[in-house]
């Protein structure tokens, strides 16, 4: 390597070190308004409905967000990368109805060869979305798209040769149990969603790999000059988050009990929404785990809150696509605004 080379790596890197310095103080502010907007919600709807605030009511809310977090944290790797899943909602229905249809027609099979059975599947339909962005080279967008309806249109097609729904009663205690079961008084559900959050968050900002995930989102070219193989990472995030899906379908049979062919649809819209909100640059290369989770909790207390003071659920999708146009458009000033301070910097250096 030349002395010019090197030079360019170096500047490459010095670069990528004080934008990814600057998305993380963003990402810190964007997580402390999330917690203020947080506690507005639940001061104005605990002062119009005091039984908002009962611990019972907040549990609730903590169980209807942990899928939906499970599922967020998949799509954050994704879109770290500079990439969406669109196929998540899907992914989840498939996964779901399959596993539930294991345990109807094997209701004594081991609990742990059906969760392996969704999360397997899950991984499988993933990887497919990773070679064909991957490998393939078809935009993201398009390909999800695709097999958005692709999965879907196979969830239609196993329960129409099958059965058409499968009710709580069909399949064995032990399952449904995966949702009920309480550890030191706290759900499983709710303590799965956070293992897989801590997990992944420290993954993202202690391993070589994860630091390498950012590096693909924020500056693509220059992960290129560095020697990072961007294909095999943006491959391995769709695996994660179709790995991820599977789970949730798991744990979406066993906590609504009733599957058919429509689960989870439109869950890919509430999933992106969590991601950004909870400060996910849609451009890639910048956002935390732990904004994602308060994103995901903070649209979990708006659909509470809406359900209390009886107002359509209309409004929720509604409030869903402002959240991802808002943020969208936040998300570009910042990326200007941060291409403008890098500029500066180096001029003045």
């Amino acid at each position: 390597m030349t002395a010019t080379s090197q030079e360019v790596k170096r500047a490459k890197q010095r670069s990528q070190v004080g934008q990814a310095r600057l998305f993380g103080l963003v990402s810190r502010v964007r997580e402390l308004g999330l917690l203020i907007v947080l506690l507005l919600i639940v001061l104005i709807v605990g002062i119009q409905a005091p039984r908002f605030l009962s611990l019972d009511n907040f549990v609730q809310i903590l169980l209807s967000v942990a899928i939906l977090a499970i599922v967020a944290v998949g799509e954050t790797l994704v879109v770290l990368t500079r990439n969406v899943d669109l196929s998540v909602g899907s992914i989840v229905g498939l996964t779901a109805f399959v596993t539930a249809y294991f345990f109807k027609e094997l209701p004594q099979s081991n609990l742990l060869l059906g969760i392996l059975l969704g999360c397997a599947l899950g991984l499988g339909l993933g990887m497919v979305n990773g070679l064909i962005v991957s490998l393939g080279r078809v935009p993201a967008i398009v390909a999800t798209l695709g097999t958005l309806y692709a999965y879907r249109g196979l969830v239609f097609i196993v329960s129409s040769n099958t059965t058409s729904q499968i009710n709580a009663s069909d399949v064995p205690s032990s399952y449904l149990a995966l949702a009920t079961t309480q550890i030191f008084g706290i759900p499983t559900l709710i303590l799965i969603a956070a293992v897989i959050a801590v997990i992944v968050g420290y993954f993202l900002h202690s391993s070589q790999t994860g630091r390498q995930l950012y590096a693909v989102g924020s500056n693509p070219d220059a992960a290129n000059i560095i020697g990072i193989r961007r294909e095999w990472l943006v491959f391995a995030a769709f695996a994660a988050s179709g790995l991820l899906c599977g789970l949730a379908g798991v744990l979406w049979g066993a906590r609504f009990g009733t599957v058919d062919s429509t689960n989870a649809t439109g869950l890919e819209l509430a999933v992106i929404a969590a991601v950004v909100v909870g400060g996910v640059n849609i451009f890639g290369g910048s956002g935390t785990i732990l904004g994602v989770m308060l994103g995901a909790i903070v649209l979990g207390t708006l659909q509470n809150a809406l359900n209390i003071l009886n107002v359509s659920q209309f409004w929720l999708q509604a409030l869903y696509g402002a959240a991802i146009l808002g943020a969208v458009v936040l998300d570009a000033f910042i990326t200007r605004w941060v291409q403008r301070t890098i500029l500066s910097r180096r001029k003045n250096a």
